[in-house]
């Protein structure tokens, strides 16, 4: 958490490229410092690796050459002149890394006026440990570093399956096809897991032939007639589910070529991102065969509190002890914290009565005017006999007629 922290630990986030620039480019500055690139600025001093190698080859010469016996006094002295000179380049050099150090430091502080919380350490017990082990070496595999995942695996003994990495290699060989636009392998693993993906109603292999349907769409009519073959071949079958969809992919055919589609009530289907949210969608559908998570833990956690909301409870939480106040309930915050719409996992209803958001005991309910309020509010306004008067308008219904809404 700490380290997603650094990150992100005022209001303003690492995507602010003007509250950023400062430190980025000290950073930049710093990074050339340290490589073999040529040095910046005025300074005129050679990298250290440069003036390293350059000693090295010396002495390495001269070496050869006492073996030999044919140094003279003259070169042995012109050695240690060397010697001191290289090591007065490298500390300059040095000179110029700490500066720059202390430049970053300095901006990084500048930007961010927030402190970092402290906390006590977390993972002190070897059950702790090894989940965040454990956890460290999912995150590698799931964003497709395997050479890293497999080093970590060796040298911290994470017990692994096997089958997992294979399993997530899988998954990044299938997401490179469909970036390329094919869609065999996917649709291999779809019908293997068609029961699962069938369990909960996921569109994903009718999306997959509705891919393979659009690219088939080309002004030579040859391809067209291909396109037609293939729908009623795959597509065909998606008609108890997908009616509505199968039948503009079927009348899209009159407007085609593809220009023409672009002016017409079938546009959205000319559009790229029909293609490229294939890849979400099947990440999603894979990550949860495997029982897991749409996204990696710790990106979530860094995104979430290196986001903003580590420090925004951190400040909430120090306004509480001067106040002298505590949270009233350990399950909710005091404070509004924004997420983007991938972190939202539970309902965002805000009931416009009492302005409290919903919870599993208290969720939002859609009276019979199709307004909609939270339980709570509904039953503060039912009258006798149970019928309830909509705040925003005219209309009565009962109150056993609302119904709970699922955002």
């Amino acid at each position: 958490m700490n380290a997603g922290c650094l990150r992100h630990h005022s209001r303003n986030t690492l995507n602010d490229t003007e509250t950023m620039e400062a430190p980025l480019k000290e950073l930049e500055r710093l990074q050339k410092l340290v490589s073999d690139e040529p040095s910046m600025g005025k300074s005129k001093t050679p990298a250290i690796q440069d003036s390293l190698n350059s000693l090295l080859q010396t002495l390495h010469v001269q070496k050869k050459r006492l073996e030999a016996g044919l140094a003279a006094e003259a070169e042995l002295t012109m050695l240690a002149r060397t010697v001191e000179a290289r090591k007065k380049e490298i500390d300059e050099r040095q000179k110029e890394i700490y500066n720059s150090l202390v430049r970053y430091g300095k901006a990084l502080d500048k930007r961010f006026t927030t402190p970092l919380p402290t906390y006590e350490p977390l993972f002190t017990s070897k059950d702790a440990q090894s989940s965040l082990e454990h956890v460290i070496a999912m995150h590698f595999l799931r964003t497709g570093r395997f050479s890293t995942a497999e080093t970590f695996v060796q040298e911290f003994g994470v017990d692994l399956p096997p089958e997992r990495q294979s399993q997530f290699v899988d998954l990044y060989r299938i997401l490179m096809a469909l970036r390329n636009k094919d869609i065999k392998p996917a649709l291999e693993w779809a019908e293997h897991n068609r029961d699962f993906l069938q369990s909960h109603s996921s569109p994903l292999e009718f999306y997959l032939h509705r891919s393979e349907y659009l690219r088939l769409l080309t002004p030579d009519p040859f391809e067209q007639s291909k396109a037609i073959e293939y729908a009623n071949k795959y597509l065909q079958p998606f008609f108890a589910t997908h009616a509505a969809e199968l039948k503009r992919l079927m009348g899209c055919l009159i407007f085609l070529p593809r220009e023409r589609m672009q002016n017409s009530p079938y546009e959205d289907l000319t559009s790229e991102t029909i293609h490229l949210d294939l890849e979400n969608i099947f990440a999603t559908e894979f990550s949860a065969s495997l029982g897991m998570s749409k996204r990696p833990p710790l990106r979530v956690v860094g995104d979430i509190g290196g986001g903003g909301a580590l420090a925004k409870i951190e400040k909430g939480r120090r306004i509480m002890r001067e106040r002298k106040s505590e949270w009233s309930q350990a399950d909710e915050l005091p404070i509004e914290i924004p997420l983007p719409p991938e972190n939202r996992y539970h309902s965002i209803f805000a009931c416009p009565v009492s302005k409290d958001q919903s919870t599993e005991q208290n969720p939002p309910m859609m009276m019979n005017c199709g307004h909609v309020v939270s339980k709570d509010s509904l039953q503060k306004l039912s009258k006798s006999g149970g019928r309830v008067k909509c705040p925003y308008c005219p209309v009565e219904s009962m109150v056993s007629d609302a119904l709970r809404v699922y955002f």
